[in-house]
């Protein structure tokens, strides 16, 4: 069914994006490169960099000709692919641990180089599956972290320790914490950390990093979306004003949602025209930009002097689900993550809230209750134990599998930090104030390993 615009969406769009910041914030090609796996390492990455530089490349030139088709600004431009355990799997099988880790930096450094000749800002997919235990491989690539992510640029990936029908895999949510002591350690002020997450629940179809890949059920090839407007968002609250009840300001979230998703959709059809290749999804999920929008602001400009005070879940609970209803109804292709983010170091006004107090680790636990990611770009002292990270990465993953959502935890231990200490990593990266984590020891608990059953409400059918 064709996309069709009326003259008075096609004016307001335009006005979203010149007056209120509206972009499309990451589009992602998704790319299934199992194909290229082989025995041989060397035989794999040659197919690798030999086959999908051209092609990338194609998507690099597309998108700028219709960013300049259309006057829409794509901030950032990605690739995705297959989870890199999976072809990892017959390289390493008969490889012992030091040679296989260094067979796992191989290609993690061929997709680093693919990445910066093509011309992407980042590539997704240095990840794997473990919700119900670990193959050869799976170890490989979670014991390679540390170098991968301390020796490449561009590569981003996440661990999948859950799933809400098979339950935590408490022995992977215990080597978490040492990896990431580890990745902070390699690199400055711990930003390796960045490019890492820590998946309950990961979906399909997100463009965003560092949760991005391409699912091993695809074609070759997808182009997914991910537009993100808080500047439309807040604009749209503050001009119903305050005395506008909460159903109104529901609906006018909604409403806003539906244009933002449709251009976002339009874009995203018009990219993957031009390659010849499926439309995978546009992820609708509310994001801060690179000009200031804040989700932190969208939730004072609903009526809260501060985010993270009395009231916020209950906002974002509002503004989360306009979301989704106002996506829904613009796109029969709404997929990825979906729901609001809140990284702490990514959002200026999440960044002052934390500064202020307003904001803290256990706040943001239960305000991913209601968001996509509540435990995004953290940073907490860098003298943090190994068990509490875990433990902290626990609880995150535990509210996810609750409320049968994806979640995920990028926290940043920062090596010599100190509580309420504000490091600055400038760029996009942003600010924000190292958060204490409370001073009671989880190691026992974490140490007990093994796997939950799986939550009575998975038994669904």
């Amino acid at each position: 069914m064709p996309l069709l615009l009326s003259p008075s969406e096609i004016l307001d769009t335009v006005r979203m994006f010149w007056l209120e910041n509206l972009n499309i914030r990451a589009t992602t090609l998704a790319m299934n490169i199992q194909k290229y796996a082989r025995d041989d390492p060397d035989h794999t990455i040659s197919l690798m960099e030999t086959n999908m530089p051209p092609f990338i490349k194609k998507f690099i030139d597309k998108i700028s000709d219709i960013e300049e088709r259309f006057g829409v600004p794509i901030v950032n431009k990605r690739l995705a692919v297959t989870p890199i355990s999976q072809l990892l799997g017959p390289m390493v099988e008969n490889e012992d641990m030091d040679e296989s880790i260094n067979i796992a930096l191989k290609i993690a450094k061929s997709l680093d180089k693919i990445a910066k000749e093509s011309g992407v800002d980042y590539v997704g997919g240095y990840s794997t599956f473990v919700h119900r235990g670990f193959t050869k491989a799976d170890t490989v690539l979670i014991e390679s972290l540390p170098e991968v992510m301390s020796k490449t640029k561009t590569v981003c990936g996440f661990v999948n320790v859950a799933t809400t029908h098979a339950g935590i895999n408490f022995d992977a949510i215990a080597k978490m914490g040492e990896i990431i002591l580890n990745v902070a350690q390699k690199t400055p002020n711990g930003i390796g950390c960045a490019k890492f997450t820590v998946f309950a629940n990961a979906m399909e179809d997100t463009p965003f990093m560092p949760g991005a890949f391409a699912s091993p059920g695809g074609p070759d090839a997808t182009v997914v979306i991910g537009i993100s407007g808080p500047g439309v968002i807040k604009a749209a609250i503050q001009e119903i004003g305050e005395n506008a009840d909460i159903g109104k300001l529901a609906d006018e979230i909604k409403a806003a949602t539906f244009k933002v998703t449709r251009a976002g959709e339009l874009i995203g059809r018009q990219i993957a025209k031009a390659l010849g290749i499926e439309f995978g999804a546009v992820d609708i999920s509310l994001a801060p930009d690179p000009n200031g929008g804040s989700v932190a602001e969208i939730i004072q400009a609903m009526g809260l002097e501060e985010c993270g005070g009395h009231g916020s879940i209950a906002a974002l609970a509002i503004l989360a689900d306009a979301l989704k209803k106002g996506g829904a109804m613009a796109s029969s292709y709404v997929g990825g993550l979906s729901g609001v983010f809140i990284p702490v170091m990514e959002d200026q006004g999440m960044s002052e809230a934390a500064k202020r107090g307003a904001i803290d680790i256990t706040t943001l636990h239960a305000m991913s209750s209601v968001c996509a990611l509540g435990i995004d770009m953290v940073l907490i002292p860098g003298d943090t134990s190994k068990e509490t990270i875990s433990a902290i990465i626990a609880d995150q993953i535990a509210i996810a599998i609750a409320n049968d959502k994806p979640a995920g935890v990028r926290i940043i231990p920062v090596p010599k930090s100190y509580g309420g200490e504000m490091i600055e990593y400038g760029g996009l990266m942003g600010k924000a104030p190292v958060l204490n984590t409370k001073p009671y020891r989880s190691d026992t608990f974490v140490k007990r390993g093994g796997r939950t059953p799986a939550p009575f409400h998975s038994l669904r059918g």
